[in-house]
């Protein structure tokens, strides 16, 4: 039998052939570009970045002015105890009790709490209040808060009246019970009672002096009920007008700058309720000194008892965008009319015309950061160069470019790199402006601006 050959079998290996992996190949390149993007992080300039708010200035200086006001010290035309007709602050006519002189005191006491109680308020005077309560109601404001003041002062008013006439009757009732001897006297003037005195009521803006404003000399003399006068005391203060006026003394700088700048109106706010009004304005000199005067024609009876006032100036109060002064740089651009502006091309991309050496024009688009009110438009002078020849549209008139002008203005990032975006400054304090919202080449409020201006270029390409 024949024996059987075995068979071998030739297995050859081939090299697998390598495939590129898509995924890891478009990884590798993510990496790169991270990596690079870390480096130029670290290592770039850091640009700060400021979000523009909504804010205000408000620039003002405060002062402790003297309030001089048309009013005289009326005196007692006999002796005797005094007692009084009016409240404090009372406005009164001419013809009207005001006090009254007896030998002994009257027995005012008796009865007083009687009288107050019975004392009633009539129905006008009810629905004056209840109208002034409802108007502050529908027109309040949290942010103005002297308007508390002014309602108190009103309803204070409205009552006042109502207690003065109770208070005649009642000191009309004691006379006549008390068997003496007493007489009544009047006043010749219309006008505002006041139970204060202090030596400065012929003070008027020829004849103040420097000495006036020393509040560590002055003194006040309270004229009480149911005190012994002698004939030429005292006895109470009329004021005669709602015209009174606030003198403060001024530093020579600002006095200089307030005429320079022909200041004629000025808003005050005044420390003791927080009222704000306006005041006609002007300037004293006297003896080498500046002092602001400051004439007003209502609201005296709220400081009638006052001589001495602190008061604040609201020199500058603007709101806007508030930006740092850092932000602002000023960029040079070329100034072209706007009567050559069109679109043209298959967008409506605006640009300008430009006249081609062999005769032709060709659209160049440009970007617009103002336009002026006499029409001139500002372009980068990176769009166009100098001596370049525009061609007004529709018309055979043309404009060569070189007038250059400045605008003041921001580095916006809002897409990633900067775009020049122009300010109209408003005011300023040390370290911020207000500038103006909402123009049409400006900022907004939100907006992104580079902090420091000097620290980027036009287009310069931003990491925030």
């Amino acid at each position: 039998m024949a024996s059987k050959k075995s068979k071998s079998v030739n297995i050859k290996k081939y090299k697998k052939k390598k495939e590129l992996n898509l995924g890891i190949f478009l990884f590798a390149i993510v990496f790169i570009y991270l990596v690079v993007t870390v480096i130029l992080y670290l290592t770039g300039n850091k640009i700060s970045v400021y979000e523009v708010r909504e804010g205000s200035i408000v620039r003002d200086n405060s002062y402790t002015g003297l309030i001089i006001r048309e009013e005289s010290a009326v005196t007692a035309e006999s002796g005797g105890y005094v007692s009084y007709y009016q409240n404090e602050n009372s406005k009164v006519k001419a013809g009207t009790n005001i006090y009254a002189l007896s030998e002994k005191p009257l027995n005012t006491e008796e009865n007083t709490s009687e009288s107050e109680e019975s004392a009633s308020v009539s129905q006008s005077t009810l629905s004056n209040i209840i109208l002034q309560v409802q108007n502050f109601n529908e027109n309040y404001d949290s942010g103005d808060f002297s308007s508390v003041y002014s309602l108190k002062n009103g309803i204070s008013s409205s009552l006042q009246d109502t207690y003065s006439e109770t208070r005649m009757e009642h000191l009309d009732a004691v006379i006549a019970a008390s068997g003496q001897e007493v007489s009544s006297y009047t006043t010749a003037q219309d006008g505002i009672v006041a139970f204060t005195v202090d030596g400065y009521e012929t003070l008027t803006k020829d004849t103040f002096q420097a000495e006036h404003f020393d509040a560590t000399e002055y003194e006040t003399t309270v004229l009480a009920d149911q005190t012994k006068i002698s004939s030429g005391d005292p006895v109470y203060r009329l004021i005669t007008s709602e015209k009174w006026s606030v003198i403060v003394p001024l530093d020579k700088d600002t006095a200089e700058q307030l005429i320079s700048d022909e200041v004629t109106s000025i808003r005050v706010r005044i420390d003791k309720d927080s009222e704000t009004m306006r005041a006609d304005f002007s300037v004293i000199e006297r003896d080498g000194s500046y002092y602001g005067c400051l004439d007003f024609d209502n609201s005296m009876i709220r400081y009638a008892e006052e001589r001495f006032l602190n008061v604040e100036l609201i020199l500058e109060d603007e709101s806007g965008l508030k930006i740092p002064k850092s932000s602002v740089v000023e960029e040079e651009f070329y100034v072209i009319p706007a009567d050559y502006l069109t679109t043209g091309g298959n967008s409506s991309a605006e640009g300008v015309m430009i006249q081609q050496k062999n005769g032709g024009v060709e659209f160049t688009a440009i970007d617009i950061f103002d336009e002026s009110d006499d029409g001139e438009i500002y372009v980068s002078r990176d769009e166009l160069s100098e001596g370049d020849v525009l061609v007004k549209p529709e018309s055979n008139e043309t404009y060569t470019v070189g007038e250059t002008k400045s605008l003041q203005g921001v580095y916006n990032i809002n897409r990633g790199y900067a775009v020049f975006k122009k300010v109209d400054i408003l005011c300023e304090n040390d370290e911020y402006y207000i500038v103006q919202e909402g123009e049409s080449y400006g900022l907004y409020n939100y907006d992104h601006i580079v902090q420091n201006g000097e620290s980027v270029s036009p287009d310069e390409v931003v990491f925030q």
